[in-house]
Parts: C-alpha cells; structure tokens; sequence
C-alpha cells in the first residue's frame, strides 16, 4: 500500500462517522510508505479527539508512533490510547502500548488501536441527537 493509500483511508474513517461535526486533519508525506498524521476532530457532543500517528504501510500498517487522546469539552481527559514508553516500570502485558481511562494515572493494558477502532468506541459514548 502506498501512504495516500492509508492517507485515504483515513479520511473514509472520519466521513463515514456519524458523530463527527468538526474535522481537522493534516497530512504530511515522508516517503512513499511513510507518513505523519495530525488530527483534531470535534464531535456533536463538543468533545474532541486530540491524535497523532506515524506510520509505515510498506509491509503492512505500523504505527511507529500513535497517540489518541478523548476529552470532553471542557478538556477533561476521558481516554488516551498511546504506544510512548514511558510506563515500562508497570510491566504491563502490552507495553508500550496502554490506555489511561479518566485520568493520567488510570494506566491500563491496551492492545494497539487505529483511528477507526477509536471512532467506533467514541461513537458507544456520544448520544446521537432525536430528531
């Protein structure tokens, strides 16, 4: 797969949510397989998703670098999902990749996730409006 490839595939994630009211990505090619993607999405319940990823699709998706992070919109962290190393003195079962739940303390094991895997347990959590 070449990175406009996962580059669009990305942008299908985010249009295909029904929750999603304010999206707010940004690009960045770093070689035909690689590439950095910066994202802030505002959602119809004004919480908002803070992310990042680098990644090679060369072989197949790896996120050398992700971090999702899920607040309500007075900045309250609800999750973050991440794969930054610094909690290997936890020894959890996943390391480096890890979940703090409601706070920066609430350190749990995670597998690795995706954007779409996100979408999809922020969408259990944000009401859809009656009409």
């Amino acid at each position: 797969m070449r990175i406009e490839d996962y580059f669009q595939k990305i942008k299908n994630a985010v249009e295909a949510s029904p929750i999603v009211y304010l999206p707010g990505i940004t690009y960045e090619k770093r070689g035909t397989y690689e590439g950095f993607i910066r994202g802030r999405i505002r959602f119809i319940d004004n919480s908002i998703l803070f992310w990042r990823e680098f990644i090679d699709v060369e072989i197949k998706e790896d996120r050398l670098l992700y971090v999702y992070q899920y607040m309500e919109c007075s900045k309250k962290l609800i999750f973050r999902y991440d794969n930054t190393g610094h909690h290997k003195k936890l020894n959890l079962p996943t390391y480096p990749h890890h979940k703090h739940e409601g706070t920066e303390d609430n350190v749990i094991p995670s597998e690795a996730v995706d954007l779409a895997k996100v979408l999809q347990e922020i969408e259990l959590l944000v009401k859809l409006p009656i009409d």
